[in-house]
């Protein structure tokens, strides 16, 4: 079992950056895909980025491509979310989440058994 604890979030300006942290209690960290997702008020949990065990495969959902940047450091048991460019649509309470029975990219939050309790970004216009 692992347990994840996200950090970063705060309140910014458009245009501006974040970044975020999910901090991993576990010695397996590598084992795990990592995925991040954010949930807006009254809005279903959308995915945002993932990356593979090893950090060489990353994939994101469309609005982000181009702003936002998945990374890990598996010696520190820490996955990063760089956000860049930010939009006051990317308000929303952001996750981390962990999962490692295959090793598929996992788009849908049910693909997921370990989840951080989430951090607020608010982007200001």
């Amino acid at each position: 079992q692992v347990q994840l604890v996200e950090s970063g979030g705060g309140l910014v300006q458009a245009g501006g950056s974040l970044r975020l942290s999910c901090a991993a209690s576990t010695r397996t960290f590598s084992r795990y895909i990592i995925g991040w997702f954010r949930q807006a008020p009254g809005k279903e949990r959308e995915f945002v980025a993932t990356i593979m065990k090893n950090g060489g495969t990353s994939r994101y959902v469309d609005s982000v491509k181009g702003r936002f940047t998945i990374s890990r450091d598996n010696a520190n048991n820490t996955v990063y979310l760089q956000m860049n460019s930010l939009k006051p649509e990317d308000t929303a309470v952001y996750y981390c989440a962990a999962r490692n029975m295959d090793s598929v990219l996992g788009f849908d939050p049910s693909m997921y058994a370990y989840w951080g309790q989430g951090t607020q970004v608010t982007v200001s216009s």
